[in-house]
């Protein structure tokens, strides 16, 4: 799920002071394009699956109302990935993640369910040892406007291949379905 453009660039704005935070240069920062919700990590879907996936994921989405969320927060898995959080309907979203990934494993695709869904935005990953600790304590306050949650997307990422220092992934949404009936 991918927050409309207003509340990405607030969410930028509160990020802009974080690049000033000790350390900031040793973390490898996200492009606010790049923000999304990942509802369910997939890997790798061959072409074959595809038809199956997208007819599974149109049924999902018809499934769960559309709802209101708000960027908000921050947060960090251990000193690895700094992120910012969502208030709001979290649990449709939740729902909807669970219904999403249900959908990819009964097409036959491996899902990866290491870790129980945790609606976020990755800002930042760290690169050697860093303490994320301050900068989520910099979001702690962060409160974005309300926004309706009303598509899911499937959302293919395209990994660097050149080796070019500093690329980044590029995500390119596949096909999206309106939330409800």
């Amino acid at each position: 799920m991918i927050p409309p453009s207003s509340a990405l660039a607030e969410l930028a704005d509160a990020a802009a002071d974080l690049h000033g935070l000790p350390d900031a240069g040793r973390l490898r920062w996200s492009a606010p394009d790049t923000w999304h919700f990942t509802l369910a990590f997939l890997g790798e879907v061959g072409e074959d699956l595809l038809p199956e996936l997208t007819e599974r994921l149109g049924r999902a989405a018809h499934r769960h109302p559309a709802h209101e969320l708000r960027l908000a927060g921050g947060g960090r898995f251990g000193d690895r990935v700094l992120w910012a959080g969502a208030e709001g309907d979290v649990g449709t979203l939740g729902a909807l993640a669970r219904s999403a990934a249900a959908g990819a494993r009964r097409t036959g695709i491996d899902v990866d369910e290491s870790r129980p869904f945790h609606a976020h935005l990755t800002l930042a990953r760290a690169t050697g040892r860093v303490s994320l600790r301050p900068y989520a304590e910099a979001l702690a306050d962060f409160r974005g406007t309300p926004f309706p949650a009303g598509r899911l997307e499937l959302v293919r990422s395209r990994l660097p291949g050149s080796g070019t220092p500093g690329e980044r992934p590029r995500y390119e949404t596949v096909r999206a379905w309106e939330l409800g009936t």
